[in-house]
């Protein structure tokens, strides 16, 4: 059982990280699944998905699983983020994040993302991510 649902996590994040991109999906133990529209905005040269438009959605996606949980902490933060792009993530298509929590310690959380153009099969990209947790009060 996860300690925030996908609903309560969107009101957490729209009011501490309003500027943040995706849509949450859904949530579950360990895990979190997001999506993004791909917009002329997230695109480079190519028409395929930019790499910091990615990295974004990776590490937003693995923040979510976080909450999920742990319940609202808005200073759990990013320490650490390894992208390897694969192929190319498809620029008429929704970007999709699968995030997993491998490792849930008092101090750090480490795991991974991967991203999928909506439909494929084959993922996009394979982001590995270590966060920070703060000291419980």
């Amino acid at each position: 059982m996860t300690a925030m649902s996908a609903a309560a996590i969107e009101d957490f994040l729209d009011e501490v990280f309003p500027h943040r991109q995706g849509t949450i999906e859904g949530v579950g133990t360990r895990r979190a699944t997001m999506s993004l529209a791909i917009e002329d905005e997230h695109l480079r040269p190519g028409a395929c998905v930019s790499g910091p438009c990615m990295l974004g959605l990776a590490d937003v996606c693995f923040y979510v699983a976080i909450l999920a949980e742990i319940g609202p902490e808005a200073m759990a933060v990013t320490t650490d983020l390894n992208c390897h792009f694969l192929r190319r993530a498809r620029g008429d298509r929704d970007l999709i994040a699968n995030a997993q929590i491998i490792k849930l310690g008092r101090r750090l959380a480490v795991g991974k993302v991967e991203l999928f153009s909506a439909g494929e099969e084959e993922p996009v990209a394979i982001v590995t991510v270590t966060y920070a947790l703060p000291d419980p009060m």
